[in-house]
């Protein structure tokens, strides 16, 4: 994934970069705040696909040149999505998912584990991974049972697409705090957060 990017094509970005880069991120910022919250990230760019916009907008508010971006299988394999998102970021690109500090997952099926991903260590935790995830759909108010920070009591979501792995993989997760990684799902332009803090139950 290394050299020129093909300028041949790239989608466009944000229109007033500044300030739709602020909502986007206000808006991840709420769902990261109120884990289970399902939340619109309205008109943002269409990317090439297999990217979703959600994710794509993400990316574009939040990855820069110091931040490296993992993508698997299925984003790589796109040579628009690839460079969409080099043009736009003007990130560079990790070989693996430990080496990277945002990392999309187009195909949730094939996902990798999330202990493959950068956990952070207990004297940086920030440092670990985030991994946007692109589902089919979801559900707020039905489906696994939430708790922890920024949830009064419990919430519950309901994520269409992602293996049953995934839910067991994120419990592993929630025992290594403070280290552990970050999960944002998104279905077209909504989007919920998964942060390290949060108890998932059946």
């Amino acid at each position: 994934m290394a050299g020129i990017v093909d300028l041949d094509g790239v989608a466009a970005g944000f229109a007033d970069s500044v300030p739709e880069a602020q909502a986007v991120f206000r808006g991840v910022l709420d769902a990261m705040a109120r884990p289970g919250r399902v939340v619109d990230l309205g008109d943002v760019p269409v990317p090439p696909e297999p990217l979703i916009p959600g994710a794509a907008a993400i990316c574009l508010a939040l990855v820069d040149f110091e931040t490296a971006l993992w993508l698997d299988g299925t984003a790589s394999a796109s040579a628009a999505a690839v460079s969409h998102l080099r043009f736009h970021c003007g990130c560079p690109i990790a070989a693996t998912p430990d080496e990277a500090r945002f990392a999309i997952v187009a195909d949730a099926a094939s996902m990798p584990a999330l202990a493959s991903f950068d956990l952070g260590s207990d004297g940086y935790p920030d440092l670990s991974t985030t991994v946007i995830v692109q589902v089919d759909a979801l559900d707020e108010g039905r489906g696994r049972r939430l708790s922890g920070p920024g949830i009064d009591g419990h919430a519950r979501l309901k994520v269409t697409g992602l293996p049953d792995r995934f839910w067991h993989e994120l419990r592993l997760n929630n025992a290594c705090f403070p280290r552990g990684v970050d999960v944002i799902l998104c279905a077209g332009t909504r989007v919920a957060a998964l942060p390290r803090t949060t108890l998932v139950e059946d």
